[in-house]
């Protein structure tokens, strides 16, 4: 075993190794709980039946996802990297995809799943580089942080700190309300937490915000803390079973999505993790196809499942910081994700407050990207902030990367740099804008 993993080679053992995969799994529980929340959109009281998934059936996906996704990281690509259904891909999923679109969560899955065989055709070919560099760094950057502000303001939304206004579109909610208090309460407690470098913030925000939201009567206490692994029959093979209707530009234009973010996410996350942890040669990334492979194989058993896209953890890194080098890290993650099958009655205890925090302070990291972007160059500004604003605008992370997408080309060939302009990009606008036409 510690030759497999290399333990010599990267000066590490089993209890760091152990100790770093804890942490990583600490760091990044509260998918657990905020998944299927958010799939299955339990803020939204009044959604139709036929539009909600099944919230135990997600909680087993996500756990089963997550853990399957961490093992294939640690055994074929060996990197202390953990998986799990990404956030804001999930909030596409649901209040995009689902809600705007209205497309239906059964065939949202098999976008999913179609994505994911894209994305390992893409490994297996080599293809991965050329896609990456013809879109260009300033674009990714927006996209992740558009998707940051829109995760805050369904955070927001769900905690009642914001409701909507006849006059104004939006404003100001009802803060005397208890669960907003609640929500405001957590939202305190986990940029404490935060702030202090807790391993785990997040996840314990949720956690003391529960505590108390049971204290004071907001939540009902959970009748058990250990029980049987919910039935993952509601959402199992539903990916498989509507294949056949994939096959309209919406949903082209939603697997595109799927595949974008979850392509740069990936690749962003990768790099970050592998670099702290020293496992950078020669500014390459060893077994970088293996590690892509492993991330677009659990999203392909995600989706089957009942999950969104599976992608990597930034929260790796805290995992790395507690001192994990190997890929033995990410099998203790993912045996702890399988443990964790068994402690599905806390969901109920995880209400719209509780979540709400979680979801403001993921959008926080991810808006960091911000900086990266060179706001001096107006041709680069202009495509950059409509994809960022277009976001929470327009409640649509597909239709701010649209956006985004169809200006760059304009705004660059008009600053006389059309030739600067990867052939893919035009393509991506020629998409884009039929995407407006027909269905927009």
């Amino acid at each position: 075993m510690k030759k497999f993993f290399q333990f010599d080679e990267l000066g590490t053992n089993y209890r760091r190794e152990f100790i770093g995969g804890l942490t990583t799994f600490l760091s990044m529980a509260y998918i657990l709980f905020v998944n299927p929340s958010i799939l299955s959109m339990e803020a939204i009281p009044d959604l139709p039946a036929e539009m909600r998934m099944d919230s135990g059936a997600i909680f087993t996906a996500t756990a089963i996802a997550a853990a399957v996704g961490s093992l294939l990281m640690g055994l074929i690509a060996k990197y202390p990297i953990a998986l799990a259904p990404g956030m804001g891909l999930n909030a596409f999923f649901s209040f995009t995809v689902i809600l705007t679109m209205g497309v239906p969560w059964q065939t949202a899955l098999s976008g999913v799943f179609v994505s994911g065989l894209i994305f390992i055709a893409l490994t297996l070919s080599g293809l991965r580089e050329k896609i990456i560099n013809s879109i260009p760094a300033e674009l990714k950057f927006a996209v992740g942080a558009g998707i940051g502000l829109f995760i805050t303001f369904v955070g927001f939304q769900n905690a009642g700190i914001i409701v909507g206004n006849e006059s104004t579109l939006v404003s100001l909610g009802d803060l005397s309300n208890p669960q907003t208090l609640l929500a405001i309460f957590g939202v305190f407690v986990t940029v404490i937490l935060m702030v202090r470098g807790v391993k785990g913030g997040i996840f314990f925000g949720m956690l003391i915000t529960a505590i108390v939201g049971m204290i004071f009567g907001q939540i009902s206490a959970p009748t058990a803390i250990v029980g049987a692994v919910p039935s993952l029959e509601p959402t199992f093979g539903q990916a498989l079973f509507n294949l056949d209707q994939i096959f309209t530009i919406q949903i082209l234009v939603v697997i595109l999505t799927f595949l974008f973010v979850d392509f740069f996410d990936t690749a962003g996350t990768l790099v970050a993790v592998a670099n702290q942890a020293g496992l950078m040669k020669d500014n390459k990334l060893p077994r970088a196809g293996k590690a892509l492979f492993a991330d677009s194989a659990a999203t392909v058993v995600g989706s089957i499942l009942g999950t969104s896209t599976t992608t990597s953890y930034i929260e790796s890194s805290a995992g790395v910081a507690a001192g994990a080098r190997s890929g033995f890290a990410s099998v203790v993650t993912a045996a702890l994700f399988l443990l964790a099958l068994f402690f599905s009655p806390l969901l109920g205890v995880v209400t719209p407050a509780v979540t709400a925090p979680a979801l403001i302070i993921v959008g926080i990291l991810m808006v960091s990207s911000l900086g990266k972007i060179d706001w001096n160059r107006f041709e680069i500004a202009v495509p950059a902030f409509l994809t960022i604003i277009a976001m929470p605008l327009s409640y649509s992370i597909a239709t701010g990367i649209a956006i985004g997408f169809i200006f760059y080309p304009i705004t660059m060939a008009m600053k006389g740099k059309a030739k600067e302009i990867h052939p893919i990009m035009y393509g991506l606008f020629v998409v884009f804008v039929l995407y407006f036409i027909f269905l927009a």
